[in-house]
């Protein structure tokens, strides 16, 4: 099994068993991963009532924010890549939460444009490798290089939709988040909450999860190891995950 995740492998599909729900994503570039997982459950949802998740994918964030909310909470899902959305709309529509998210097959960019909606969250997992070697998939070089979507444009478009309380939520390698950060604060957001990932206490940062806003605000800023020196999962990385991971 892939040290991405612990969640049950299924075989038969191609995809990862989660406790209330089954993601495929056999036909997405990006698989199933650990970013995703921690995003999907670190986030705050409290009296969040419209979510929208930027390039889903697999859909799987967009499911762990399901189950962590009130059935009438909604939320959209944008995907840029067709296969994906696909794929996603089939892991909604194969979930108990079916009536409360919409897959878009969709450029964010023109989503954006066209909609008249604002969240007061909005959840993106992402491009982060500028572009340089051309890479033989069009779809994985799309969810893996910010060529399609810039981290600018990114920000652009968080900044239309979301609410004047939202909260807009990224992860990101820790080097380019925090670049990610500093640029966002230039343009007027705030952190509200900060996570500083390692894959061990004793070593380097390597993810980074931050909650922009555009309001003020004083940054809370935590820091979580993911293993123990023999390579299993540390307490704070159990508590978080303990609600989708089977066998936690």
């Amino acid at each position: 099994m892939s040290n991405q995740s612990k969640a049950k492998l299924s075989p038969r599909r191609g995809g990862f068993t989660f406790k209330q729900f089954f993601v495929a994503h056999d036909r997405c570039a990006m698989k199933v991963g650990t970013d995703a997982v921690l995003l999907g459950a670190w986030v705050a949802v409290a009296h969040k009532q419209r979510i929208l998740d930027i390039g889903c994918g697999s859909g799987l964030i967009a499911l762990m924010l399901a189950q962590r909310t009130p059935a009438d909470v909604t939320i959209d899902a944008v995907e840029l890549d067709n296969e994906a959305a696909t794929q996603a709309n089939d892991n909604v529509q194969a979930s108990p939460w079916r009536q409360k998210i919409e897959v878009h097959s969709q450029d964010i960019h023109h989503f954006a444009q066209q909609r008249a909606d604002y969240y007061d969250l909005i959840v993106s997992n992402p491009p982060y490798f500028e572009p340089a070697v051309a890479c033989r998939d069009l779809a994985r070089a799309n969810a893996r290089y910010t060529e399609t979507l810039t981290h600018d444009a990114l920000l652009d478009c968080a900044e239309r939709l979301i609410t004047a309380s939202g909260h807009f939520c990224v992860i990101l390698p820790y080097d380019i988040g925090i670049a990610f950060e500093l640029n966002a604060h230039q343009r007027g957001w705030y952190t509200a909450r900060r996570l500083n990932i390692s894959d061990r206490a004793d070593t380097a940062k390597h993810r980074i999860i931050v909650a922009l806003t555009r309001q003020a605000a004083v940054t809370e800023e935590r820091a979580l190891a993911i293993k123990l020196a023999d390579g299993s999962y540390t307490a704070d990385f159990r508590q978080l995950i303990t609600d989708f991971y089977l066998n936690y």
